[in-house]
């Protein structure tokens, strides 16, 4: 079995390299990723329907851990409110469960860990995610590079906010160069697209993102959080996936007049992500949890061509 040899960090980078002798080796690393995981609020379920959220959350991660990624990526809304530690007790099973399994995990910030009490409450997250950087940070697995913005720009002071944007089109500009990066993924919480009735699309992370995103060769597909349910856009070329359906309440979606979603009839309460690279290609399969609650299927692929 492939086993971890060592990390090393290096400013806002984490690079994994795998070893072994099995023939394991020569397989591609599985990356899943998973976002709005969060119990939900009592405010939340005055408005919106509740479904057994917390079961589909602790589901979702059993599948995950039973289909043994490399690594694990939760684009933020991890729990409710960051700052309490109560509210983080389900959420700690299920990343030992992860990590007993020898699969690693990593987040970013979404809104609600850092709702109310910001400082106690990212103090809390990086207790659990010690790796997390909140001006950005790259996790590069097998030949995957993953972009973890912190899109609370609330939350970020100007320099920080300017930091990160300059940050981020410096480390896009050198992946294009590395030639051992076939295809980067850049993920934030707030989605730059969405038609949600509730969260809708983020403006903020349009402007300071989206510009060295598009001028990226390698940076192919924006993933994101947020908006709770399971969206796809095509954008010049590019491709937006909207992944929020970890076990938050399911958000209304705009319809007429709204932005062209490429996947109108795939609308799951609750879903996660994984990706498997093949020689040529990156594939994106969406699971979604029957809603019976027996089991996941397959229901959302996008192929994504490497470099």
């Amino acid at each position: 079995m492939n086993k971890i040899k060592s990390t090393f960090r290096l400013s806002h980078w984490l690079v994994i390299f795998l070893w072994g002798s099995s023939p394991l080796l020569a397989q591609p690393a599985t990356l899943a990723f998973v976002s709005d995981t969060q119990e939900p609020m009592w405010v939340e379920d005055l408005f919106l329907r509740s479904n057994r959220n917390v079961e589909a959350a602790d589901l979702i991660f059993k599948e995950i851990v039973k289909q043994t990624p490399t690594q694990v990526f939760i684009l933020g809304d991890v729990v409710a409110l960051g700052y309490k530690e109560k509210k983080w007790k389900e959420t700690d099973a299920r990343l030992k469960a992860c990590r007993d399994a020898g699969i690693r995990v990593s987040a970013l910030l979404g809104n609600h860990d850092v709702m109310m009490r910001a400082k106690k409450g990212e103090e809390r997250f990086r207790q659990r995610f010690p790796d997390q950087v909140r001006t950005g940070f790259v996790i590069v697995t097998d030949s995957i590079a993953v972009v973890l913005l912190n899109s609370n720009f609330k939350k970020l002071s100007t320099d920080e906010a300017a930091t990160q944007q300059a940050w981020l089109a410096a480390t896009l500009k050198e992946l294009d160069t590395n030639a051992s990066v076939k295809l980067v993924i850049t993920t934030c919480h707030h989605a730059p697209f969405s038609n949600s009735k509730v969260v809708g699309s983020s403006e903020s992370a349009q402007e300071h993102f989206l510009p060295a995103f598009r001028q990226s060769k390698k940076a192919k597909l924006f993933m994101t959080g947020h908006s709770h349910a399971f969206e796809h856009f095509n954008k010049e070329g590019k491709d937006f996936v909207v992944i929020g359906g970890g076990g938050g309440i399911h958000q209304p979606l705009r319809e007429g007049d709204s932005l062209k979603d490429l996947a109108p009839a795939y609308k799951p309460m609750f879903h996660f992500v994984t990706m498997t690279r093949t020689t040529r290609s990156l594939l994106l399969s969406s699971h979604f949890l029957k809603d019976d609650f027996s089991g996941f299927a397959l229901g959302y692929q996008l192929e994504l061509p490497l470099d």
